[in-house]
């Protein structure tokens, strides 16, 4: 006991006590804050290497944004990433920010499903597929779990068989190899499910959209009932995102 308390003492706490009003450090790019300043709208458009930029009014896709800042770089005085990590969203059109607005992203409780707070506002288990990604979003995944965020608290967690989920985390932009085991791994949950798009990857395919050896085709069958973006995502992202999902605070 006396060991616990001197490592209590010299290290502190090892986890985050409020993970809703937790700050991250200022080379986090969270939410992006476009001014009405006039500048070169077509240099800012052709600076997106994923098209995430749009004009009239300047609007940045959060689906598509690979968050490398390039364009707050280039045009300081035009977008700035602020640090608020709040960007989580269930419904597609909240993921695109437009110029002039400086506005907190929050779900539409509308369009949350009767029966995911019913049933999974105290126990939420989840299966995580990666559907062709390059491994970074699945390493903040398992972040979510560890001493600092401790998402287990909240009664959610990772599982190892479908059959013990209540939904899937998808990761990655959906190869042609991973979508039929996708679709097996989603039959496998028992109703009622839920599914959670991490990443630009798993949003809108990112850098890989267009390339032939995709196959998105199961993202036009269901219902997506949150979208995390980040590239990768970061792990306050998702796990204040999921507990706006499940209506736990």
């Amino acid at each position: 006991m006396f060991n616990n308390l001197k490592i209590l003492y010299h290290q502190g706490k090892q986890y985050i006590p409020d993970i809703t009003k937790a700050t991250v450090p200022g080379v986090f790019r969270g939410r992006p804050i476009i001014s009405s300043e006039k500048i070169n709208e077509n240099e800012l458009i052709e600076l997106c290497p994923t098209g995430a930029i749009s004009s009239n009014p300047i609007r940045i896709d959060l689906g598509k944004c690979t968050f490398c800042g390039e364009c707050a770089f280039t045009f300081p005085e035009k977008i700035q990433f602020t640090s608020d990590y709040k960007i989580a969203a269930n419904e597609r059109g909240q993921l695109v920010i437009k110029e002039g607005e400086d506005k907190l992203m929050v779900l539409n409780p509308d369009l949350i499903r009767n029966e995911i707070s019913k049933y999974f506002s105290g126990s939420l288990k989840l299966r995580q597929v990666c559907a062709g990604g390059d491994g970074s979003n699945e390493l903040e995944l398992n972040a979510c779990g560890n001493v600092n965020f401790d998402m287990g608290r909240f009664g959610i967690e990772f599982v190892a068989s479908p059959r013990h989920a209540d939904g899937i985390v998808i990761t990655g932009p959906i190869t042609e190899n991973m979508a039929e085991p996708l679709q097996i791994c989603y039959d496998a949950i028992p109703e009622p499910k839920l599914i959670i798009l991490a990443g630009t990857d798993a949003i809108s395919s990112g850098i890989f959209e267009g390339s032939a050896a995709l196959n998105r085709n199961f993202l036009s069958k269901y219902k997506i009932d949150l979208f995390v973006p980040g590239n990768p995502i970061h792990p306050l992202t998702f796990v204040n995102g999921v507990l706006d999902l499940i209506k736990k605070r």
